[in-house]
């Protein structure tokens, strides 16, 4: 049995679906947008030294400023997935209302693409990011004035890392409608 974040019993994670995409980072950020969210102009609120921006239907990945191509695998999830034992460069989990759960890449600078992942219904969703920076392109500096200067960039993603400076992957999976 896998326990969720709630503590509850949801039984076997299940991968339902996976998409790989490549993103152009540009103004050391991209986002995952729900579709319905298209014509939205708020900025999505970043906790101070936070590597993500959430708002409804959005969530943005800030970046070190050398990222200029990343690949982004999302997962859709029958429920809490299993942790993920690789290191990482950094890693946080959001929760956002998705209100179609067709979900798109936004680029600053490029637009969106198209659908990337249909997840199974609208809804509320917790999305863990995971990401690990590419040391053949390095060094990578953080973002924020207050964090480390040099973000670290463990080894095992080589393979993910391959053409790119950044790898992402962010797995989603939706939270329960009923009380607990």
């Amino acid at each position: 049995m896998v326990v969720d974040y709630a503590g509850g019993r949801t039984g076997m994670a299940r991968l339902l679906d996976s998409a790989e995409v490549e993103v152009s980072v540009s103004y050391r950020t991209f986002g995952i947008v729900d579709e319905s969210c298209r014509q939205e102009t708020h900025t999505p609120d970043a906790l101070e030294g936070s590597w993500v921006q959430v708002a409804r239907g959005m969530v943005y990945l800030q970046c070190p400023s050398a990222v200029i191509r990343a690949r982004l695998r999302l997962e859709s999830w029958s429920t809490t997935p299993p942790p993920d034992q690789a290191q990482w460069s950094g890693s946080e989990e959001v929760e956002m209302e998705l209100p179609s759960g067709v979900l798109e890449v936004h680029e600053l600078t490029g637009g969106r693409e198209g659908a990337v992942i249909v997840l199974p219904s609208p809804g509320r969703y917790r999305l863990r990011l995971h990401w690990a920076l590419n040391p053949e392109t390095g060094p990578f500096y953080s973002p924020f004035k207050d964090g480390p200067a040099v973000v670290e960039t463990p080894s095992g993603h080589e393979q993910k890392l391959a053409g790119v400076d950044e790898f992402c992957l962010g797995q989603l999976w939706r939270l329960s409608s009923t009380p607990g």
